[in-house]
């Protein structure tokens, strides 16, 4: 768990600091920028909470995590869901199909007039999912779970090129900004 919170944050931090430099982001008018950086940080692992009480909620680990939430063990069972990520593979948000449709939301969110604090929830948001799939990539050698609802396998190559898509990507829509 603390090595996906470090690479998380780390790479919020990275990135955040890179586009505020270039940017200029750097002063007191930017602070909603950074608000919707950690928002957007932390909200697409609502996935897993949804999954475990909505989607699969029969499932042995959610169970596990429904009862030491109703105990009040709450970092027990963020611990829990982290250790089990793996696990979850009908997840709604980290599939490919999602992250496509998100893509196209998110060039509109930062192109449009919008404020920052929306601009900083799509690109971190972005960041979350890039730095989850080189974490799945590294755990499980692949993105099947990202990849499963299109019947699609990816070989090596064509696995980097989606991952290095990915961060090119959140790069790119940082220097829209």
């Amino acid at each position: 768990m603390r090595k996906e919170i470090f690479a998380h944050v780390g790479s919020f931090v990275f990135v955040f600091v890179i586009i505020a430099v270039f940017k200029k982001f750097l002063n007191l008018d930017s602070w909603t920028f950074w608000v919707g950086g950690i928002i957007g940080t932390i909200l697409p692992d609502i996935d897993h909470i949804i999954y475990v009480y909505y989607l699969k909620p029969y499932e042995l680990t959610s169970q596990r995590v429904a009862s030491l939430n109703q105990r009040g063990q709450i970092l027990p069972s963020l611990i829990l869901l982290a250790n089990t990520r793996t696990e979850r593979k009908s997840l709604i948000l980290h599939t490919a199909i999602f992250h496509a449709i998100f893509l196209i939301l998110a060039f509109l969110v930062i192109t449009s007039s919008g404020g920052l604090l929306g601009r900083g929830i799509v690109l971190a948001f972005l960041l979350h999912f890039a730095v989850d799939q080189l974490i799945d990539f590294r755990t499980l050698g692949n993105l099947s779970n990202w990849t499963a609802k299109l019947n699609l396998n990816l070989d090596l190559t064509q696995t980097r090129a989606y991952l290095i898509s990915s961060f090119v990507v959140v790069f790119l829509f940082g220097i829209l900004l």
